[in-house]
């Protein structure tokens, strides 16, 4: 939730988007990789 706090912020030219883009990338990044490794089959 704070992430996209920041990602608005640089939408409205208060901190640079290239510094907020990412964060917000990356954290869309865990999120999704931790619901991924959570479901995966370890076999037998």
């Amino acid at each position: 939730m704070i992430v996209f706090f920041i990602q608005l912020m640089g939408l409205l030219r208060i901190i640079p988007l290239y510094i907020s883009s990412p964060v917000l990338f990356l954290t869309i990044f865990i999120i999704v990789y931790k619901l991924n490794e959570r479901n995966r089959f370890k076999g037998f």
